[in-house]
């Protein structure tokens, strides 16, 4: 196991005081902190390489492109892609979504045609449907869930201990084009079955989306052995900079699909009869890229593999079921989502426990913590259909990183006690 207080050590933020209370930064699921290898990676090519890539013949055009290519490589590497071709940089899970809802929607569906996503999806895997609905007429339907936060078709294990999953098989119809779906819901913390569905929904000839924006950070990813079509995540969930994001795509679907916007980068040739387009992943990637972004979220990639990707999700999972252990004793307590046997390690949740105490609200369960320097989600965390499954407004949201301690789980419930203690 790693050393903790080292790790730390690279996140100077965390070292800070909110209102005069040590930082307890639960709030991760959101967004993570950035390591100073990041910091300095960027500081340092803005400093000394500054150039537009792909396009410049000078010195520094040549340097930058070939850092963001080698962040392309990186990133293939660390998710396991074939072939760099099949990694389009995006600014985010959110625009990734996005591009496969326009440009699959635009050449592969017709009015009446289906995509199937879940009732615990976050609204980018909603509402980017919902805009193709409302332009072309087509469906969009959703599997349910238990009360225990587990997709309805998947919930069921087998002799052997895996998740059955051929229930998937009641929602798909003719009409089905695509299966979306979340790997890890970023509300409840449910580890989908993604590679079970992906089959089940393989063997209907139908291709599967998955968003991978709470997967990415926590767990090994590796698309192949998944056989997923596309796969979206974010850099700033896994200690990368803001606004870059990667769409992995299998390469005969992306070649399959139209650009989905135009302008600079993405063209091969350019006439007033007709544009011709540049060969993948450039077909997909208009205008000026974040290329100081792409080497960030390269230089993040390189921390987490130098800390270990099982090391993190071995610590990250032992966080998860300590939180959910302690939390139980406290009365009132009520946590969304499946709730593992006490004292193991939970296979089905990872890196995210929301809960709400009693009648209190959670805003202002998440404004009291936030006074003893303890952060948190607090409200519908961009899942508002997922909130009308459950009969509630909001939940409080805590979420856990790889800087992140028992400690600061036990300076949580002392602090959720102390709150409780004024209502």
């Amino acid at each position: 196991m790693y050393n903790i207080n080292k790790v730390r050590e690279d996140f100077p933020i965390l070292q800070r005081e909110v209102y005069g209370k040590p930082l307890v930064y639960l709030d991760n699921a959101a967004t993570t902190q950035k390591p100073l290898c990041v910091l300095d990676a960027m500081r340092e090519e803005y400093l000394n390489v500054n150039a537009n890539v792909h396009r410049g013949v000078h010195y520094l055009s040549q340097q930058a492109t070939d850092l963001h290519e080698a962040a392309r490589e990186k990133v293939r590497q660390f998710i396991n892609a074939r072939k760099t071709e099949e990694i389009v940089f995006t600014r985010g899970t959110t625009e990734a979504i996005n591009l496969v809802a326009s440009s699959f929607c635009e050449s592969q569906m017709q009015p009446g045609d289906e995509v199937l996503v879940t009732d615990m999806e976050h609204h980018s895997n909603i509402v980017s449907w919902q805009l193709q609905a409302m332009k072309r007429g087509i469906v969009v339907k959703h599997i349910p869930i238990t009360d225990d936060g587990r997709l309805v078709c998947c919930h069921n294990t087998t002799t052997d201990g895996s998740v059955c999953c051929d229930g998937i098989a009641t929602y798909l119809t003719e009409r089905t084009r695509l299966v979306s779906i979340a790997h890890v819901s970023n509300v409840l913390g449910t580890i989908n079955p993604v590679k079970d569905i992906i089959r089940e929904a393989h063997a209907h000839g139908i291709p599967v989306l998955v968003d991978g924006a709470q997967s990415a950070p926590h767990m090994k990813i590796d698309v192949q052995d998944l056989d997923c079509d596309f796969f979206a995540f974010s850099g700033h969930k896994m200690y990368g900079p803001t606004g870059i994001g990667v769409l992995y795509g299998k390469e005969d679907w992306l070649e399959k699909l139209p650009p989905y916007q135009g302008g600079g980068e993405m063209i091969d040739k350019v006439t007033w009869e007709r544009t011709t387009f540049e060969r993948l992943p450039f077909k997909f990637e208009a205008g000026t890229p974040d290329y100081v972004a792409t080497h960030g979220l390269a230089t993040a990639i390189d921390y987490m593999e130098r800390i270990g990707l099982d090391n993190i999700e071995a610590h990250e999972q032992e966080l998860t079921c300590y939180c959910m252990e302690q939390l139980q004793t406290i009365d009132g307590m009520h946590i969304y989502g499946p709730l593992s046997p006490l004292g193991t390690v939970p296979s089905v949740k990872d890196a995210v426990v929301s809960f709400n105490v009693g009648n209190i609200h959670h805003l202002d369960m998440g404004t009291l913590l936030d006074r003893l320097g303890i952060a948190v989600r607090t409200g519908h965390h961009c899942a508002q259909p997922l909130m009308d499954r459950l009969g509630i407004s909001g939940t409080v949201r805590a979420s856990f990183a790889l800087y992140n301690t028992k400690e600061e789980i036990d300076t949580l419930v002392a602090g959720i006690r102390r709150v409780a203690q004024m209502f």
